[in-house]
Protein backbone atom coordinates (compact mmCIF):
# COMPACT_ATOMS: atom_id res chain seq x y z
CA UNK A 1 0.00 0.00 0.00
CA UNK A 2 1.26 3.62 -0.82
CA UNK A 3 0.34 6.15 1.43
CA UNK A 4 -1.52 6.83 4.93
CA UNK A 5 -5.60 8.01 5.30
CA UNK A 6 -5.78 10.82 6.77
CA UNK A 7 -7.99 12.87 9.19
CA UNK A 8 -12.11 13.09 8.65
CA UNK A 9 -11.97 12.30 5.25
CA UNK A 10 -10.57 8.48 6.18
CA UNK A 11 -13.72 6.50 5.92
CA UNK A 12 -14.52 8.73 2.53
CA UNK A 13 -11.06 7.37 1.26
CA UNK A 14 -11.28 4.06 2.84
CA UNK A 15 -11.27 1.62 -0.66
CA UNK A 16 -14.06 -0.91 -0.17
CA UNK A 17 -13.56 -3.28 -3.48
CA UNK A 18 -16.77 -5.16 -3.71
CA UNK A 19 -15.95 -7.12 -6.38
CA UNK A 20 -14.59 -10.72 -6.17
CA UNK A 21 -11.70 -11.13 -8.65
CA UNK A 22 -9.96 -14.03 -10.01
CA UNK A 23 -7.77 -14.64 -13.08
CA UNK A 24 -5.68 -17.05 -15.08
CA UNK A 25 -2.43 -17.15 -17.34
CA UNK A 26 -0.30 -18.83 -19.34
CA UNK A 27 3.00 -19.93 -18.49
CA UNK A 28 4.81 -17.31 -20.61
CA UNK A 29 4.99 -13.30 -20.09
CA UNK A 30 2.67 -11.18 -21.65
CA UNK A 31 3.34 -8.20 -23.84
CA UNK A 32 2.27 -5.03 -22.33
CA UNK A 33 -0.03 -2.78 -24.69
CA UNK A 34 1.83 0.53 -25.06
CA UNK A 35 -0.19 3.56 -24.08
CA UNK A 36 -3.45 1.08 -23.00
CA UNK A 37 -5.45 1.76 -20.86
CA UNK A 38 -7.31 -1.74 -18.91
CA UNK A 39 -10.33 -0.26 -17.38
CA UNK A 40 -12.98 1.93 -18.61
CA UNK A 41 -13.24 3.90 -14.72
CA UNK A 42 -9.99 5.57 -13.00
CA UNK A 43 -8.35 2.89 -10.59
CA UNK A 44 -8.42 3.08 -6.85
CA UNK A 45 -5.10 3.20 -5.34
CA UNK A 46 -5.21 -0.05 -3.28
CA UNK A 47 -5.09 -3.44 -5.24
CA UNK A 48 -6.33 -6.22 -3.66
CA UNK A 49 -5.92 -10.57 -2.69
CA UNK A 50 -8.01 -12.68 -3.65
CA UNK A 51 -7.90 -16.92 -2.91
CA UNK A 52 -9.77 -19.66 -4.16
CA UNK A 53 -9.92 -23.23 -4.04
CA UNK A 54 -10.95 -23.12 -8.30
CA UNK A 55 -11.81 -21.07 -10.81
CA UNK A 56 -13.60 -22.82 -14.33
CA UNK A 57 -13.93 -20.43 -17.06
CA UNK A 58 -15.23 -20.27 -20.75
CA UNK A 59 -13.63 -18.77 -23.73
CA UNK A 60 -10.47 -17.30 -22.09
CA UNK A 61 -8.63 -14.48 -23.47
CA UNK A 62 -5.76 -12.34 -22.18
CA UNK A 63 -3.53 -9.23 -23.31
CA UNK A 64 -1.65 -6.69 -21.57
CA UNK A 65 -2.08 -3.41 -20.81
CA UNK A 66 -2.05 -0.80 -17.96
CA UNK A 67 -4.20 0.41 -15.10
CA UNK A 68 -4.29 4.16 -14.40
CA UNK A 69 -5.52 6.31 -11.42
CA UNK A 70 -4.98 8.06 -8.32
CA UNK A 71 -3.46 6.46 -5.57
CA UNK A 72 -3.91 7.06 -1.42
CA UNK A 73 -3.23 10.80 -1.08
CA UNK A 74 -4.46 11.96 -4.76
CA UNK A 75 -1.47 11.30 -6.63
CA UNK A 76 -1.10 9.95 -10.61
CA UNK A 77 0.10 6.65 -10.79
CA UNK A 78 0.20 3.10 -13.71
CA UNK A 79 0.70 -0.05 -13.04
CA UNK A 80 0.71 -3.23 -15.76
CA UNK A 81 -1.51 -5.77 -15.58
CA UNK A 82 -2.39 -8.70 -17.29
CA UNK A 83 -6.22 -8.13 -18.34
CA UNK A 84 -8.00 -11.86 -18.69
CA UNK A 85 -11.39 -12.07 -19.99
CA UNK A 86 -13.86 -15.40 -19.94
CA UNK A 87 -17.46 -15.45 -21.13
CA UNK A 88 -18.69 -17.32 -17.65
CA UNK A 89 -16.80 -18.59 -14.81
CA UNK A 90 -17.34 -20.44 -11.65
CA UNK A 91 -15.19 -19.98 -8.46
CA UNK A 92 -15.57 -21.82 -5.29
CA UNK A 93 -14.64 -21.29 -1.51
CA UNK A 94 -14.08 -17.31 -2.91
CA UNK A 95 -12.36 -15.00 -0.48
CA UNK A 96 -11.06 -11.72 -0.98
CA UNK A 97 -9.57 -9.17 0.79
CA UNK A 98 -8.14 -5.12 1.24
CA UNK A 99 -5.86 -3.52 3.48
CA UNK A 100 -6.37 0.28 4.18
CA UNK A 101 -3.04 1.22 5.88
CA UNK A 102 -2.30 3.77 8.80
CA UNK A 103 -6.03 4.50 9.30
CA UNK A 104 -6.03 7.61 12.09
CA UNK A 105 -6.60 6.25 15.83
CA UNK A 106 -7.21 2.64 14.35
CA UNK A 107 -4.06 1.07 12.47
CA UNK A 108 -4.13 -1.15 9.33
CA UNK A 109 -8.10 -2.04 8.32
CA UNK A 110 -8.61 -4.94 6.69
CA UNK A 111 -11.71 -5.76 4.69
CA UNK A 112 -12.81 -9.22 3.48
CA UNK A 113 -15.04 -11.18 1.71
CA UNK A 114 -16.03 -14.40 1.12
CA UNK A 115 -18.46 -16.05 -1.27
CA UNK A 116 -19.14 -19.51 -3.02
CA UNK A 117 -18.00 -21.38 0.10
CA UNK A 118 -20.26 -24.62 -0.10
CA UNK A 119 -18.54 -26.76 -3.55
CA UNK A 120 -22.09 -26.85 -5.21
CA UNK A 121 -23.21 -23.20 -4.71
CA UNK A 122 -20.08 -21.53 -6.04
CA UNK A 123 -19.80 -18.45 -7.19
CA UNK A 124 -20.91 -17.02 -11.09
CA UNK A 125 -19.89 -14.65 -13.05
CA UNK A 126 -20.65 -13.66 -16.25
CA UNK A 127 -18.94 -11.12 -19.20
CA UNK A 128 -15.65 -11.15 -16.43
CA UNK A 129 -12.57 -9.44 -16.91
CA UNK A 130 -9.96 -9.58 -14.48
CA UNK A 131 -6.86 -6.56 -14.19
CA UNK A 132 -4.30 -9.04 -12.29
CA UNK A 133 -0.63 -7.90 -11.25
CA UNK A 134 0.53 -11.35 -10.17
CA UNK A 135 -0.92 -15.48 -10.10
CA UNK A 136 -0.07 -17.95 -8.39
CA UNK A 137 -2.40 -21.66 -9.44
CA UNK A 138 -2.41 -24.49 -11.11
CA UNK A 139 -3.59 -24.02 -14.71
CA UNK A 140 -5.00 -26.46 -17.22
CA UNK A 141 -5.77 -24.77 -20.79
CA UNK A 142 -8.13 -26.53 -23.33
CA UNK A 143 -7.49 -25.62 -26.55
CA UNK A 144 -5.15 -22.97 -26.07
CA UNK A 145 -3.91 -19.91 -29.06
CA UNK A 146 -0.61 -18.64 -27.54
CA UNK A 147 0.42 -15.28 -29.41
CA UNK A 148 -2.70 -14.00 -31.09
CA UNK A 149 -2.86 -10.40 -32.03
CA UNK A 150 -5.15 -8.50 -29.34
CA UNK A 151 -7.41 -7.37 -31.58
CA UNK A 152 -8.25 -10.56 -33.32
CA UNK A 153 -9.02 -12.65 -29.88
CA UNK A 154 -12.54 -12.93 -30.82
CA UNK A 155 -12.46 -13.42 -34.34
CA UNK A 156 -12.31 -16.89 -35.82
CA UNK A 157 -11.98 -17.85 -39.55
CA UNK A 158 -12.08 -14.41 -40.35
CA UNK A 159 -15.38 -13.29 -39.11
CA UNK A 160 -15.78 -12.17 -35.36
CA UNK A 161 -17.92 -13.86 -32.81
CA UNK A 162 -19.77 -11.18 -30.61
CA UNK A 163 -20.22 -13.66 -27.81
CA UNK A 164 -16.75 -14.39 -27.11
CA UNK A 165 -14.67 -11.86 -25.14
CA UNK A 166 -12.34 -10.28 -26.99
CA UNK A 167 -10.36 -6.42 -26.12
CA UNK A 168 -12.54 -5.38 -22.89
CA UNK A 169 -15.25 -2.64 -24.17
CA UNK A 170 -14.87 0.71 -24.21
CA UNK A 171 -11.07 0.72 -23.07
CA UNK A 172 -8.38 1.50 -25.41
CA UNK A 173 -5.70 -1.41 -26.05
CA UNK A 174 -2.70 -2.11 -28.62
CA UNK A 175 -4.69 -4.58 -31.33
CA UNK A 176 -1.37 -5.75 -32.59
CA UNK A 177 0.06 -6.73 -29.07
CA UNK A 178 0.49 -9.85 -28.02
CA UNK A 179 -2.96 -11.88 -26.78
CA UNK A 180 -3.69 -15.43 -26.01
CA UNK A 181 -7.01 -17.65 -25.92
CA UNK A 182 -7.96 -20.97 -25.03
CA UNK A 183 -11.83 -22.63 -25.14
CA UNK A 184 -11.71 -23.16 -21.33
CA UNK A 185 -9.25 -23.10 -18.46
CA UNK A 186 -9.42 -24.42 -15.06
CA UNK A 187 -7.45 -23.36 -12.12
CA UNK A 188 -7.11 -24.43 -8.64
CA UNK A 189 -5.23 -23.27 -5.50
CA UNK A 190 -5.46 -20.08 -6.24
CA UNK A 191 -3.38 -16.44 -5.02
CA UNK A 192 -3.98 -13.57 -6.99
CA UNK A 193 -3.30 -9.80 -6.71
CA UNK A 194 -5.58 -7.04 -8.91
CA UNK A 195 -6.49 -3.78 -9.42
CA UNK A 196 -9.62 -4.13 -10.95
CA UNK A 197 -12.54 -6.16 -12.03
CA UNK A 198 -15.27 -5.78 -14.03
CA UNK A 199 -18.46 -8.18 -15.50
CA UNK A 200 -22.06 -8.07 -16.45
CA UNK A 201 -23.41 -10.42 -14.07
CA UNK A 202 -22.36 -11.59 -11.02
CA UNK A 203 -23.97 -14.30 -8.28
CA UNK A 204 -22.28 -14.47 -5.07
CA UNK A 205 -23.94 -16.94 -2.39
CA UNK A 206 -23.20 -16.93 0.88
CA UNK A 207 -21.86 -13.87 0.64
CA UNK A 208 -19.99 -12.58 4.32
CA UNK A 209 -18.27 -9.05 4.15
CA UNK A 210 -16.46 -8.12 7.58
CA UNK A 211 -14.08 -5.46 8.61
CA UNK A 212 -11.06 -6.16 10.65
CA UNK A 213 -8.38 -4.32 13.02
CA UNK A 214 -4.64 -4.77 11.73
CA UNK A 215 -3.73 -7.57 8.65
CA UNK A 216 -3.82 -11.21 10.34
CA UNK A 217 -7.50 -11.02 8.57
CA UNK A 218 -5.93 -11.18 4.90
CA UNK A 219 -6.90 -13.85 2.56
CA UNK A 220 -3.54 -15.29 2.15
CA UNK A 221 0.23 -13.95 3.00
CA UNK A 222 2.90 -12.88 0.56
Amino acid sequence: MKSQVRGGTRWKRFAVVMVPSVAATAAIGVGLAQGALAASFSISGQDFKVKADSLVGKDFVQYGSVDGGKDLEGKDFAEPVAVSGFSEAWITNMCQSVVTPKVPFIGDVTLRLEAGTEAKKPVYAKGIYLDVSELKADAEFGNIDIGVAAGKLNEFNGKVDESKPGIQPNTKANLFGFGQRAKDATLNNVRQKAWATTAATFKLPNLDLSLHRGTSAECYKD
